[in-house]
């Protein structure tokens, strides 16, 4: 019940959870486009900075084509098997991870976000999201 607050703070822009390994493993088998994949967290720099930059970031007018988060130590099996696609990536959350046609293209760890503002932590996802990601403006 306390966790849910912080879990809406992504599905109400649009992100999907992924509870379970096989929720994870449908999702990265889709191979074209872009996958934008936040490892979600209870901590303050998560609920702080990390939640609030995506939201500024999600402005901008080139956006990942999917939004998908799992929660670490919530949905432990999930968040296992989601670090299982960030090859060479040491686990950490809060944390996000830019895919392109199934190709880890962009990483942001907890070290990239503590100690930061919401601002330049959403500057850093836009300028991510401006190299790879297509334009969503009409």
């Amino acid at each position: 019940m306390m966790i849910q607050p912080m879990r809406d703070e992504l599905t109400s822009i649009g992100f999907q959870e992924l509870r379970t390994p096989e929720d994870v493993d449908a999702v990265m088998a889709e191979k074209t486009g872009t996958t934008f994949v936040v490892v979600n967290s209870v901590c303050g720099c998560a609920g702080g900075i990390a939640r609030p930059a995506v939201a500024m970031a999600l402005r901008n007018d080139r956006r990942p084509d999917r939004l998908v988060t799992v929660f670490a130590g919530q949905d432990k099996e999930a968040t296992a098997r989601a670090r299982e696609y960030f090859v060479g990536q040491p686990p950490s959350s809060p944390s996000f991870f830019l895919f392109k046609d199934g190709e880890l293209v962009g990483v942001l760890h907890r070290s990239d976000i503590e100690g930061s503002t919401p601002e330049r932590v959403a500057e850093k996802l836009v300028a991510l999201f401006n190299q790879y990601c297509e334009s969503k403006a009409n």
